[in-house]
């Protein structure tokens, strides 16, 4: 098991009491981790305190406020990649296939392309396996983080400390074309309920949706974002 991508899978996963109570634990096993720079995880403390320390309903807000109302900030990959377009259900059987052929089954109710899902699949795989699919998913990563940054969120920290573990630096020109996306307030409600207005996904079996290894199945987020821009206007 790779603690610390168990670590960071907590960290990027809803707060709660137990998280709070968790948040030592985890806070050491990322500052031991020699993978990363020591200013890497200088630039963790200061989250991992937040949420060890800080009001549980404050916390709460803050995640919903980043993560769920804003779909350039959203946890779920795919949804930068494929959008709602048919071709995210196709991805989404994939990766539960890929799951399962690991022998991992999400205990969770969030979609399987969730990052904090996908996080503690990969800490149950080989180091190698895992930096390449987060090489896959750099780009997505450095964008995230690079909104975050503007926001001054402390979860920055967190995606820079994954473009790390991937050991890639993600492409400048895909990482553009995702941060020209527009971002909509996480206050005004009408103008999210228009972003969120989402054609359906179906996720039951596709004939077309084979069972790829891990490689194949996530080196499709390495796909122009201008495509995937197309795919999510169908």
């Amino acid at each position: 098991m790779d603690r610390t991508l168990k670590a960071i899978s907590l960290i990027l996963s809803y707060p709660t009491r137990a998280l709070q109570h968790d948040m030592p634990e985890v806070g050491a096993i990322l500052a031991a981790d020699s993978r990363l720079t020591a200013a890497a995880r200088r630039a963790l403390r200061p989250l991992v305190e937040e949420i060890g320390r800080g009001d549980i309903y404050d916390l709460e807000e803050r995640y919903v406020t980043l993560f769920d109302r804003s779909r350039t900030l959203s946890l779920n990959l795919f949804e930068h990649v494929h959008g709602e377009s048919r071709d995210r259900g196709g991805a989404m059987v994939s990766l539960l296939e890929t799951y399962r052929d690991g022998g991992f089954e999400p205990a969770t109710c969030e979609l399987p392309d969730h990052l904090p899902v996908l996080l503690e699949f990969l800490a149950t795989q080989p180091f190698a396996d895992t930096q390449t699919i987060l090489a896959d998913a750099a780009h997505i990563l450095e964008a995230l983080n690079a909104r975050l940054s503007r926001r001054e969120s402390a979860y920055a920290a967190v995606f820079a400390a994954l473009l790390q573990l991937s050991g890639n630096r993600a492409d400048r020109a895909t990482v553009a074309e995702l941060l020209e996306q527009p971002e909509v307030d996480p206050d005004d409600l009408e103008a999210l309920d228009e972003v969120w207005e989402e054609s359906e996904v179906r996720f039951g079996p596709d004939p077309n949706a084979g069972c790829p290894q891990v490689r194949d199945m996530l080196s499709r987020m390495d796909a122009p974002v201008a495509d995937a821009s197309r795919h999510a206007g169908e």
